[in-house]
């Protein structure tokens, strides 16, 4: 990641169903289109807000909060939700849909999850030396 002005970006509440996927990427699209991103380390970017957000839609009633900040060296996507279940990975099930993406957004990212009252934030961190930004 080139060196430049930290950004972030919070999206108000999203109502009903949430915030969509295609939204989320949107919104992180905009914020690192001036880092200059390698093609890979985008799409890396891409796939975890892509699972984080649909994990919230899927498990949890939707995204209430989504957030995106570019710092030096770093990508950090947070994402709350209503629920405050733990996500977890599920066990191997080559033979059933799904159940891949919180595994892969842990493999993409350093990740924490806080359980709060009225849910839970989950925040995912790509840095130089997970992702592979700015080398």
């Amino acid at each position: 990641m080139e060196q430049g002005t930290p950004s972030s970006q919070r999206l108000p509440e999203p109502s009903g169903a949430g915030l969509s996927c295609a939204e989320a990427r949107e919104s992180a699209r905009d914020i690192l289109a001036g880092l200059k991103l390698r093609p890979a380390d985008m799409d890396d970017v891409l796939t975890v807000v892509t699972e984080m957000v649909a994990n919230a839609s899927r498990h949890a009633g939707g995204a209430t909060a989504f957030q995106i900040t570019a710092r030096f060296g770093a990508v950090t996507v947070t994402v709350s939700d209503r629920s405050t279940a733990p996500p977890r990975i599920k066990p191997w099930a080559p033979d059933e849909p799904g159940g891949f993406g919180w595994r892969l957004v842990n493999r993409l990212a350093t990740t924490e999850v806080h359980i709060h009252r009225d849910g839970k934030t989950i925040t995912a961190t790509l840095n130089a030396t997970q992702a592979g930004l700015g080398q």
